[in-house]
């Protein structure tokens, strides 16, 4: 048993979902406590939200990337609590770096919920309405993604934003150069799939550069500390440790594509025996399934098959 290495992955946009964590929170009162810290800095109740809607305002950005802050933290103080098996390795997806971040010691859980609150509010703000979109494109490799964008941005942005997994990518951009980007994947490249994913900002490119700067203005007010555990940012796929190095990854992480593939095959490297994704969802648990053997869980369904063994 003490062999076993632990690596934490937190899960970003796409987690969330109505009544998210109801079916352990009556068991464990960290649920709670962590959804009330978090609703009394933002000033509306989170927990109602996410329990009760409207599923429209749940999945906008400045109020999506709160939440799945607050359950992640709220997942990672219940895993202390209980089981007490620290990981050694931290990465989170997007936002979900945010949580990796905390549970590492670098922000305090409070400021975090502020920055993100803020960080979706200008992310929501930084492309009109209706202007911007994100589409997944599956079953093309690397270099035919790349041929994709420069063939459909024409004069629009058009870039990679997610690389999730082996030949599934997120693309970001324009919402023209998105649609041209998806109809060629699907009747000249061949794609398994091309289709438009269900959120309103266009993630990660370079349209994201007005809200970087807004973010960047509130990061430079939070005191950075060194982790206690090691987390792999996003935009390098590398441990930081220096405060400055840290901050820079999370303002070029907004404009700059989650290299996720490289960062999971980083953690396999370090010989991790157990993944665990420690958020409300099992997004990450499905990529993860197409990458590496290793196996990976859901905290989520730990802590159930806890519940009902007891």
């Amino acid at each position: 048993m003490h062999e076993k290495k632990i690596a934490f992955i937190f899960p970003g946009q796409g987690s969330q979902s109505l009544g998210m964590l109801a079916e352990i929170a009556t068991q464990y009162p960290q649920i709670q406590k962590t959804f009330q810290e978090a609703s009394e800095v933002l000033g509306y109740d989170l927990w109602q939200l996410s329990q009760n809607g409207p599923l429209t305002q749940l999945n906008q950005t400045q109020y999506t990337q709160p939440i799945v802050l607050a359950a992640s933290i709220a997942l990672w103080r219940i895993w202390q609590d209980e089981l007490q098996d620290t990981p050694v390795i931290l990465a989170g997806h997007s936002l979900g770096e945010y949580s990796a971040l905390v549970c590492a010691g670098v922000l305090d859980f409070t400021e975090a919920i502020d920055v993100v609150a803020a960080r979706g509010h200008y992310m929501q703000s930084a492309v009109p309405e209706g202007q911007g979109a994100m589409g997944a494109v599956i079953g093309l490799s690397d270099q035919a993604i790349a041929q994709l964008c420069d063939r459909a941005a024409q004069a629009d942005v058009l870039a990679p934003a997610n690389l999730n997994a082996p030949g599934q990518t997120v693309l970001s951009g324009n919402a023209s150069a998105i649609d041209r980007a998806l109809y060629l994947a699907r009747h000249e490249f061949s794609a398994k799939l091309a289709k438009r994913i269900p959120v309103s900002v266009p993630a990660h490119c370079i349209l994201m550069q007005s809200a970087a700067q807004q973010l960047l203005v509130d990061l430079e007010k939070i005191n950075f500390r060194r982790p206690s555990i090691d987390v792999i940012n996003n935009v390098d796929a590398a441990i930081a440790s220096d405060p400055e190095t840290i901050k820079s990854a999370l303002i070029r992480q907004m404009c700059q594509p989650v290299r996720w593939v490289e960062t999971i095959q980083f953690i396999v490297e370090k010989d991790i025996t157990l993944f665990i994704e420690c958020g409300p969802g099992k997004v990450l648990t499905g990529l993860n399934k197409r990458m590496t053997s290793i196996l990976t869980v859901s905290i989520m369904d730990r802590f159930s098959v806890r519940h009902q063994a007891s």
